[in-house]
């Protein structure tokens, strides 16, 4: 068997990644994938993921070692860093000698040292104006990234990015479709609660559904909860007081 070339997998990769814009996939296997992909095939001694959670603030979602845990962390918790900048300036951040900077991110670059890191590129996972974290490549030499590896890199940032957003969507669109269900289903129980009582209480449907809603009110009910209880016969309203 002949072993694959570093063409076939990318190609490999990024068909993978192309799966996410399918429903039922796992985004923390996907965003492993993406990093264990950089480490294997484009050179980097670590790679590690960010991502933002729904109030804005960076969590360590995937990484390929502890080392490269720990100083995702520590970025974190100083908010200094590579990683840190990209993610708010919504650019590739990049320190081709990480011993070379003593004064800009001190506690990273601390950090990175003892973890055997001399380099670093940060590459934000945006979709035009949405950036929602950062894919961040970590090499044990000092140097710059070979041009090449950037490029994919970027391209495996962006289409994981497409991926999460799209199930992001699909997510919204779920709970928009169970909540217009809801509304729909609701909505027929209580036409069915206003012929109950419209029938029981001998007042016209109109005036069944201002009872309905009266006693829901007054008894601090749901409507479509009062509707029900009509429906099943647990609940009985009568005609309004002359």
């Amino acid at each position: 068997m002949t072993t694959p070339t570093r063409e076939a997998r990318l190609l490999e990769t990024f068909a993978h990644l192309a799966d996410t814009l399918v429903a039922g996939y796992d985004v923390v296997d996907l965003l492993q994938t993406l990093v264990d992909a950089c480490q294997d095939i484009l050179g980097s001694t670590d790679a590690g993921i960010l991502l933002a959670d729904p109030a804005g603030d960076l969590e360590l979602i995937a990484s390929t070692s502890e080392g490269v845990r720990l100083v995702e962390v520590i970025q974190l918790a100083a908010q200094e860093g590579p990683c840190i900048e990209s993610f708010r300036s919504a650019e590739m951040v990049s320190a081709p000698d990480i011993a070379r900077m003593p004064t800009r991110w001190p506690r990273f670059r601390e950090a990175a040292l003892h973890n055997g890191y001399a380099a670093v590129d940060a590459i934000p996972l945006r979709l035009r104006d949405v950036t929602i974290g950062t894919l961040n490549l970590l090499r044990s030499t000092p140097g710059a990234a070979a041009p090449a590896d950037l490029v994919a890199a970027r391209a495996f940032a962006d289409v994981a990015t497409i991926g999460i957003l799209h199930e992001r969507a699909v997510h919204t669109r779920d709970i928009l479709t169970r909540q217009l269900q809801t509304a729909l289903d609701s909505r027929v129980v209580i036409e069915q609660a206003k012929g109950v009582v419209s029938f029981t209480a001998g007042v016209p449907v109109e005036q069944a559904f201002d009872l309905i809603r009266r006693h829901a009110r007054s008894h601090g009910a749901l409507l479509s909860e009062t509707a029900q209880a009509i429906v099943r016969r647990e609940l009985r309203i009568g005609p309004p007081p002359h």
